[in-house]
């Protein structure tokens, strides 16, 4: 398959506008006092970011051939998830970056205590938001319990937590490649599987899709990682809207430190080029995923 960029692009951003649309409604749903947890909240939600596992979500909704729409707060809770990651992870005691998507990281704007608290309140949030739907019309209990289950492993201490634990203890020293590999599987491979997989479990999909989403979604997840070190290496600063290095100066193995950045592009084209043949058993209807891995290789942010 050929990736058409600019067709791509367009589709990637009318995918992000709606994501944009439902995050605003659901985060009013949500609102109330005190006013500046609230505000920092849609501060760290609605500063531009990619949106690429809401939509893993409402992609997985439509290959099982359900109603996408009861997805939608799905797709928001797992946003408010990974923003939640993002504001932790940005933390002085963490990565103590000051910029994020190129605006002040929210911990700069609302001060430390706020931030940690604003990290936890979209955490808890999201598992509201998906508790909540089990009121809404056409969604299966049983289904959404599952998918509650799968989220809540995918970002808990054997998951993204764990991950980041990892992180956070391999700073200052080499790690070797399958440490490098579990690290990532965890911080940021199992949201983007949870992700595509609760759209497809929500929307009632049979094993055999759920299991061929799955390796897509690990794929892609390393894949993800790959190019996103990378970028952290050559990436254009105005662009990725955070310092360039910054993994460097926290002292962080990365892929291009371990491998160079020729063998590091080869990795990322060995996992889209898995990510693809995962997909065997859809048809076009899986065409925009196939695209998506295609643009990992090409993404500039």
């Amino acid at each position: 398959m050929q990736l058409d960029l600019n067709a791509f692009k367009q589709q990637l951003a009318l995918r992000k506008q709606l994501v944009d649309d439902l995050l605003q409604e659901c985060l009013k749903e949500i609102d109330g006092y005190p006013p500046v947890i609230h505000e920092a909240m849609r501060y760290a939600v609605m500063n531009g970011g990619k949106r690429l596992r809401p939509i893993l979500v409402l992609e997985g909704a439509a290959l099982a051939g359900g109603n996408v729409q009861s997805a939608h707060h799905l797709a928001c809770a797992v946003e408010m998830i990974h923003c939640y990651s993002l504001v932790h992870d940005d933390l002085p005691a963490m990565d103590d970056d000051e910029l994020r998507r190129g605006k002040p990281t929210c911990h700069i704007v609302f001060g430390e205590a706020n931030a940690i608290l604003t990290g936890d309140a979209l955490l808890t949030g999201a598992f509201e938001v998906m508790a909540a739907m089990a009121e809404k019309p056409g969604v299966v209990a049983a289904r959404l319990l599952r998918v509650i289950r799968e989220i809540a492993a995918a970002v808990g201490s054997r998951g993204m937590i764990g991950g980041q634990v990892i992180d956070l203890e391999s700073e200052d020293q080499e790690i070797d490649y399958p440490t490098l590999q579990r690290l990532h599987s965890m911080k940021t491979g199992e949201l983007f599987r949870a992700s595509l997989k609760a759209g497809a479990i929500l929307c009632g999909m049979a094993k055999p899709g759920i299991d061929a989403l799955d390796a897509y979604a690990q794929s892609f997840g390393l894949a993800f990682q790959i190019t996103d070190d990378i970028l952290d290496v050559q990436g254009a600063e105005e662009i990725i809207g955070k310092p360039v290095g910054s993994d460097e100066k926290n002292l962080k193995t990365t892929y291009p430190s371990l491998f160079g950045l020729d063998r590091s592009l080869q990795l990322a084209s060995d996992s889209v080029q898995a990510c693809l043949d995962s997909l065997a058993r859809f048809g076009t209807e899986a065409d925009f995923l196939r695209q998506l891995a295609l643009f990992t290789l090409q993404r500039e942010s």
